[in-house]
Order: C-alpha cells, then structure tokens, then sequence
C-alpha cells in the first residue's frame, strides 16, 4: 500500500510538534514514581524489550502483545515511564520487524504517534476516573475496575487510531472487522490479565515476578509461534498439492506456464518472476517473463552465467535477501530495483531442465520454508510440462500428414464437421471448400520416381501453407495429390479467385526435385499444373458430406473433363 509523499512529511510534522512536547508536558504534569527503583524500572524495560520483539504473525499482520507490560509499568511507575517505554517497545518492533527500510521510515513516527496516543489517553482516563500510581487491589477493590478502564480505553484507542491508519494514509478496502481483528481482540484480552497477575506478583516478590509471569509468556509465545509457523506451511503445502493437480489436469503447455507463474505470484510476493527452459543449444531461453504483471524478455543464459545461470550450474536453489547479496552475480539481466532474489532449478530425472526465477523491490521477503515449497512445486511443474509436452506432439502427429506436415484428412473432417455446425448456428455466413488435385502425378512418379514426387507434395504444401497465410483459410492434405482448403465466411466468388491464385501458383513456377531417378543430374525443375473445384455452402450443400462431394464433382466433371489445369465451380444443372 503505497502513501503519498505529502502524508509522509504531515506524519513527521506531527510527530515533532506532538509526541516531543506531550510527553515533556507528561512528565511535568504526572511526574514518574520511581523513589530509587532504578533497578526494577531496568527490569521492567528488559521485559518490555523482550515482548517487543516477539509479535505474534497472523496472514502478515503483527499482532503487538505488549499491552500487559504496559498496564503493569503504569500502575507501578505512572504514566510518564509507560509512556518512555512504549515509545522504546515501538522502535524495537520495527527494528526486529527490518521495515525501516527506505521509502518506509514514515513507520516510524506514525507508529510512535499511536502509542504515544494510546498511553496518554488510557492513562488520563485512569486518573480522571480518580487513580493513582502504586494502587493496592486488596486495601481498594476498586482499583482494580479502574485498572480494567485503563485497560479497555487502551485497546479501544489502538483499534481506533488502527482503522484510521489504514483508511486515511494506507487508503485500505480491506474489511476492517473480519478474523484478524477477531484474532487481535481475543489475545489481547487473555494477555491483559497477565498485567494484573504481574502487577501483584510484583508487589509482593519484587523483580522475581518478571520471571514468574515473563518465562511462561516467552515460552507460550515461542510455542504459538511455532504452532502458527507449522500452520502456516501445512496451508503452503496444500495449496501446493492443488496446484500440482491442476497443472497436472492441464494439456498444453502454455496452459502450464502460465498456471505456475498466476498461483507463484499469488503466493509470495513477486514483482518478477521468470521461466526460463534449457534447450538443445545448450542455454537457458525464456519461455515467460513477468514483470509487474507485464510480460518481458531475456536473452539466452549460458551456463553459470548470472543467477539463473548460476542455478543451473549447480542445480540447487539460491536464495538472496537484498541486492547486495546478488548484484556481483547478476549479468544485468535483472531490474535495478529488484531486491530480493528466489532462484529454484527445474529438475526432471535428476537432470536440469529449466529454471524458475523470482524477484522483488522489497529485502527479505522470501522465507527460508518457502524454498522447499516452490521446489515441490517446480517438481510437479517438470511432469506436468513432459505431460503436456508428450501430448501435443501425440496430438499433433495424429492431426499431421507426416510428410507435408499439412493438417491430414482426420483433423479436416473433425474441422468441416464444427464449421459446419457453427454454419447452422448461424455464426457462419457461409463455408467454401476448395479442392486440388495434381494433373498427370502418376507421370511425375513415374519418370522421377515415387521420391521425387514426394519432394513436389512437400513443396506443394509448403506454397499452399505461405499463401494461405495471408487469408483465414485452412490447409489439408485430403489424401494422395489431392489437398483441401477450408474458407469460413468466404463467398463462392472470394473462393473462385483463391482458387485461381493458387491454380497460377502452381502452373507458373517450376518445382525443385534433387532425389530424381537421373542420377546424372543433382537437380531438376519439373512444371506441373492442378485442376481445382470449388464448392460453397449452404447454396451448394445442406451438409458436410455433400460439400466435400459436390467441390469434387466440380474438380472432376468441371476441371479434369474440360482439360485440366482450370478451377470449376459447382453447378446443380
């Protein structure tokens, strides 16, 4: 969440005319209590310091448990040091946390500017309602509901100065009461009894019961941590689970790569992430770059060459934090404000065949479990790409002429078949079939032999493929010397004059044999001409087979009859 420069300087502003002069204003006013202590105020500090840096994580926010300490600092040494010390726990929190980073310093003061709020506030209502510091819960019971308002006042200012926060500077649509706010409320009330146990203790055992209440809380603390940091990676692993089954559903390749770049990004915080596969020459080729969500390219990685080459020489993960940790290793590839960098290698029967590349603007962002994560997940990645690899190669061989790599008579009438249909949808105008046929290939077979032939089929196609190119025609090898070409939304005249291009193309250039049975002659031009046959639905026919049969009557009766090397159309009389 991004704020404005002009925030920024008013943050700053505010505090230096607010927190330095209320809290000197604090002091004279309720000046501190300490009568020699100086050793339980350092005690107390200690443990306050401790807390500080323990905040509990929930879905990226920090819970700051520190509200008990503080309740128990300010009803032993009034408000003056509770609020010294709470400006101490903040500074803490955000040095544990490292988010004094550049461009985030304004965290600093706005974060004091709070808790600065929240101890006066708290406070002033405490002795408005008639306390003082040092109370004794057992001489005055009613200490102790005075103790409970400071305690309610506390947490109701946080939250309310917490949803201005996030309204007004962060410019957040979050909701704000949804479960981390439940979550907030319920372990901030079952701390805030510890202040009170803490208080008494301490009345009556002194510093001793800092560690009587500050032990078991650090040790809860560091169990709920590791709880939620076991939680935390069992979500990690079955998103991972979920996105292997759906790369494993998917059967193209692209489909793939571009699954795996989507759910990473949503994951971790990426700002670039890059796929890059090893090919047969040996270097790294980006097969999808992502930069802010804007695709990009690299060019070719050798290995040990850069990070990502670097991954793929030692065919391990690398993980770096900041910029400086990299930038020696980096070829220049990589954008200027990247920061943190995740390099995973791809690897499949135990051999290297890509590598994924994650980067952000921000230091520290990746965690070390978040390694083992994205390597499960780049394992699933590597079958599913070999999958989806193997079934358009399956699929396209049996879609294929193996010789003009032409589109073969199977995927042709599948093709009719759903054209067709999309015709009597009426999402269609109309649907002309062209046919062809090689005029005298026999004779080509004959004088040149059957290879020879086949070299003028694959040259054949190769003229018909360019030409149709340029148009939305597609291209079929019917079966023998005969080829198709399938026009959606083409007229009988626009298929006419397609027809007869393509009748010129063939009679007007020579084509190029080099297998010729004159072993004499390394190479040889050879003319040949076609007759054509044009039909087009529906005036011609209600159906696909009647199409096909009437485009071949029109290449037979109209073309082959009337003398060859011509285009006829399709006529019912």
């Amino acid at each position: 969440m991004e704020v404005k420069p002009f925030i920024k300087n008013c943050i700053f502003l505010t505090w230096f005319l607010l927190v330095p002069a209320g809290t000197w204003l604090t002091y004279k006013a309720y000046p501190p209590h300490i009568s020699g202590r100086w050793l339980d105020v350092l005690a107390f500090l200690l443990l306050t310091c401790v807390v500080a840096t323990m905040p509990i994580v929930i879905n990226n926010m920090f819970i700051f448990l520190i509200q008990w300490v503080a309740l128990a600092t300010f009803l032993r040494f009034g408000l003056f040091v509770e609020i010294i010390f709470a400006q101490i726990a903040v500074i803490v929190l955000l040095l544990k946390l490292r988010i004094l980073r550049k461009g985030e310093l304004f965290r600093l003061p706005l974060n004091l500017i709070m808790f600065f709020l929240v101890s006066l506030t708290s406070g002033l209502v405490f002795n408005w309602l008639g306390g003082e510091p040092g109370p004794s819960f057992t001489d005055n019971p009613n200490y102790l509901w005075l103790a409970f308002s400071y305690a309610v006042v506390s947490y109701s200012m946080n939250q309310i100065i917490l949803s201005f926060n996030l309204y007004f500077i962060y410019k957040s649509k979050e909701p704000y009461f949804g479960k981390d706010f439940i979550v907030e409320t319920i372990t901030t009330f079952i701390t805030f009894p510890l202040g009170f146990v803490l208080y008494t203790l301490y009345n009556q055992f002194g510093n001793l019961a800092l560690l009587f209440v500050g032990i078991p809380f650090v040790s809860l603390s560091m169990i709920f941590r590791l709880y939620y940091s076991s939680e935390k990676i069992n979500e990690y692993l079955q998103k991972t689970a979920e996105i292997g089954h759906q790369m494993a559903e998917r059967l193209k390749v692209d489909d793939v790569v571009d699954l795996l770049i989507q759910k990473v990004s949503e994951m971790l915080p990426v700002d670039y992430a890059y796929i890059l596969e090893v090919t047969k020459n040996d270097e790294l080729e980006l097969v999808r770059g992502i930069e802010e969500g804007m695709p990009n390219s690299l060019p070719p990685v050798k290995r040990n060459q850069g990070i990502s080459g670097i991954v793929w020489g030692e065919q391990k993960t690398f993980l770096y934090t900041a910029r400086k940790e990299w930038q020696k290793y980096s070829n220049g590839h990589l954008p200027d404000d990247a920061e943190s960098i995740l390099g995973v290698p791809i690897v499949r029967s135990k051999k290297v065949i890509g590598v994924l590349l994650l980067a952000t603007k921000k230091k520290r962002a990746f965690e070390k479990f978040q390694l083992m994560i994205i390597d499960i997940l780049c394992s699933h990645f590597a079958v599913a790409i070999e999958n989806a690899k193997h079934y358009e190669l399956t699929k396209m061989q049996s879609e294929h002429c193996s010789l003009t790599k032409l589109y073969n008579y199977r995927y042709f009438e599948n093709l009719l078949t759903e054209e067709f249909n999309k015709l009597t949808r009426f999402e269609r105008r109309t649907l002309s079939l062209i046919i062809l046929d090689i005029d005298h290939f026999k004779q080509v077979n004959d004088t040149y032999g059957h290879q020879s032939g086949n070299e003028v089929l694959v040259e054949l196609a190769s003229r018909l493929s360019k030409l149709m190119g340029l148009s939305c025609g597609t291209v079929a090898r019917y079966g023998g010397e005969e080829f198709v070409v399938l026009l959606p939304d083409t007229s009988k005249e626009e298929a006419y004059v397609i027809a007869e291009q393509i009748r010129k193309m063939i009679a007007n250039w020579p084509f190029t044999i080099k297998q010729s049975l004159d072993f004499d002659k390394m190479q040889q031009n050879v003319m040949i001409t076609a007759s054509i046959g044009v039909a087009t639905a529906p005036e011609d026919a209600e159906d696909a087979l009647a199409l096909i049969r009437h485009a071949d009557r029109a290449l037979y009766v109209g073309a082959k009859r009337a003398g060859r090397n011509r285009v006829a159309e399709y006529s019912s009389c």
